[in-house]
């Protein structure tokens, strides 16, 4: 038999050395298995935005070949159903622009000053209440919004500014920037407070105030990711449907901000049902469009987020 002491046994050490190495070798294989699955699982995204374009790509070049693309993209009259048909979408472009941009005013303010104030100065008891009520307000279907807007906002707008129909543009903006709040300010509130505490106390102890510090220091220290959740919002505002169909009155108008009138997308949902040939050719033709459209906003949005953090 063998017999060790307090003098190390030479096979004692081996034995555990094999352990080690046992136990090292499989945690190196489940790593690689969980890096396996993370690489599968990034193609399978890659794979569908690439397979959306190729899909899109083909379903909408006919349409434009065949409309042409200066009348397509400039042409101000939409008649799909028309005898003599007439396929320009400059009002929808136009008028998902102009929505875009209006809830964008409206809602980044709002969302930011009370991510601020979430983040920075609100008591806890407060501060869960109104995250509380900023995840119920994520959570509501956009229908929702719609229906809402349909009945209370449609009839407010009508009322105050002596319309004879209160859907129009500002009512969609109006929808839209309720219903990016909470993009803006959850991503907002995160990015403020993943600030570091010192930042804060090394301002307070040069003698700048509260607010002071919050507006110099904390905000400037997060402005990557506030402005992640300024683009989140213009996805979110810019691909909405159902919403702005029920509150902008989906009437092919040039833009006007007291109007009834219909965006890209809603453009696609609302003749999609019973289009054939050229006309749901066409519409295919404004989803690629759509599809560019926002391809192009996050791309300007994340150069110059890069341009800003070199």
């Amino acid at each position: 038999m063998l017999y060790c002491s307090w003098v190390p046994c030479p096979q004692t050490d081996t034995m555990e050395a094999i352990k080690l190495n046992k136990k090292a070798a499989r945690r190196r294989a489940a790593e690689n298995a969980i890096h396996g699955v993370f690489l599968i699982l990034g193609l399978v995204a890659v794979g569908c935005v690439l397979l959306i374009t190729v899909y899109l790509i083909i379903s909408g070049i006919p349409a434009i070949a065949e409309i042409g693309l200066v009348e397509f993209l400039f042409g101000t009259e939409w008649e799909s159903t028309a005898d003599d048909p007439r396929f320009g979408i400059l009002p929808f472009i136009l008028t998902s622009v102009y929505g875009t941009a209006g809830a964008i005013v409206i809602g980044v303010p709002i969302g930011f000053f009370a991510a601020v104030f979430i983040a920075k100065c609100a008591p806890k008891r407060l501060r869960l209440v109104i995250n509380q009520a900023v995840s119920l307000l994520a959570g509501i279907p956009s229908v929702v919004y719609g229906f809402v807007g349909m009945l209370v906002l449609v009839p407010f707008i009508a009322d105050v500014f002596d319309l004879s129909d209160g859907a129009s543009l500002f009512a969609a903006m109006i929808v839209l920037a309720i219903m990016i709040l909470p993009s803006i300010i959850k991503v907002s509130v995160t990015a403020l407070e993943a600030v570091p505490q010192e930042y804060e106390d090394a301002s307070l102890a040069l003698g700048a105030t509260p607010v002071e510090t919050w507006f110099r220091v904390s905000v400037p220290s997060a402005k990557s990711g506030i402005a992640a959740s300024v683009v989140l919002g213009v996805g979110r505002a810019i691909g909405e449907a159902m919403a702005v169909m029920m509150v902008s009155g989906n009437v092919p108008n040039m833009p006007s901000l007291f109007s009834s009138v219909r965006f890209l997308t809603t453009a696609v949902a609302s003749e999609m049902a019973y289009s054939s040939g050229l006309q749901r050719q066409a519409l295919f033709s404004i989803a690629l469009v759509l599809f560019l459209f926002i391809m192009l906003i996050n791309a300007t949005l994340n150069f110059f987020l890069k341009r800003e953090k070199k």
